[in-house]
């Protein structure tokens, strides 16, 4: 069974012969722990996940490197201030914050893909190919308007909210109406909708502005044959309903900060979760033991023949033992020899 087999198996619950493999990590974990210590940790457990590339133009608003000490400007014009080298900054002066909309930049010159690249690297891919671009539109709203202020625009329902929302999202929409177009497996969506123990807006104005776009991301892929995977952070147990309703088939969010126990009892079988195992306190400070115990409480709750990607996020802070037992553990559980 190849990678690209096992992980449709794995979001199907159509029995993988293991559970497959996928490993994030920020330039800062190669700074302290040494290319010689990833190198060695990607070789012996390789990842069955890709993404595509293929963007014809380069964007023309970025300056900078994205994970460097100083000032980064990405494509859409948002300028990050970064004091940590190995990871990103934060975006400290939006460019949106007195609604001059003459100041964005929306970076269509990313729209045109580079088809015949794209087909011969996702058609010929061993591994499961997600597509590039990952729509992220409650995310790039505060990136280009500021976070407070996006919090208040929202509460009042202002015109300019949902002016720049519509643009966004048009933006997003017409990037993947040119990835379905390709053999890729996956659209990707990323918004980060949890704080520690709540949603950060409430659900009632989730549903109402943002489960609609959602929606149409998930349609646009299922009428091409695609899965839809989404990276939400923090706790979203209360509308996690709603995403599986609108159609995400994967999710990938921060397990531990909701009840384990209770997401299985009630979602177990209906969505494919995407890892993770406890990136702020167990994988860092815990023992092996306790990754183990981890790994083992997502398999006793989630997996049902199949429905578990082995994913983490290796911290600059995690000790390669701690991430060696999360792989190790997930094929003891799920059969690999």
């Amino acid at each position: 069974m190849n990678s690209r087999e096992r992980v449709k198996r794995t979001i199907e619950f159509r029995n993988p012969d293991r559970a497959p493999r996928d490993l994030w990590q920020v330039p800062l974990l190669r700074m302290r722990q040494g290319n010689a210590v990833v190198d060695a940790f990607e070789s012996r457990w390789p990842k069955d996940i890709c993404q595509a590339t293929g963007r014809k133009n380069k964007p023309v608003m970025v300056r900078g490197d994205a994970s460097a000490l100083g000032e980064y400007r990405d494509e859409w014009g948002c300028v990050y201030v970064n004091k940590t080298a190995g990871i990103m900054g934060e975006v400290k002066d939006p460019v949106l914050a007195d609604w001059d909309f003459d100041r964005m930049h929306v970076p269509n010159e990313l729209l045109d893909v580079d088809l015949d690249k794209v087909n011969a690297f996702a058609g010929n891919s061993d591994k499961y190919v997600l597509a590039s671009g990952w729509a992220r539109p409650f995310e790039r709203i505060q990136f280009l308007r500021g976070t407070e202020n996006v919090y208040m625009d929202l509460a009042l329902d202002s015109p300019e909210i949902r002016k720049l929302i519509d643009i966004v999202h048009g933006f997003y929409l017409k990037d993947m109406q040119t990835w379905v177009k390709t053999p890729v497996d996956a659209l990707v969506i990323m918004d980060d909708w949890g704080m520690q123990k709540s949603l950060l807006i409430r659900p009632a104005i989730w549903r109402r502005v943002f489960k609609p776009l959602y929606k149409e991301y998930c349609d646009l892929a299922h009428s091409h044959g695609k899965h839809v995977w989404m990276h939400s952070d923090g706790y979203i147990l209360d509308i996690l309903p709603d995403l599986i309703e609108v159609g995400v088939n994967v999710i990938n969010s921060q397990l531990f900060c909701m009840p384990i126990e209770e997401i299985g009892m009630r979602f177990k079988g209906k969505i494919a979760f995407w890892g993770e195992i406890d990136r702020q306190h167990i994988l860092p400070s815990g023992s092996v033991r306790e990754v183990e115990q981890a790994v083992e409480r997502v398999h006793q709750n989630l997996w049902q023949n199949g429905g578990c990607i082995a994913q983490f996020d290796w911290t600059p802070e995690t000790p390669p033992a701690n991430a060696e037992a999360v792989y190790a553990t997930w094929d003891r559980l799920t059969g690999s020899t």
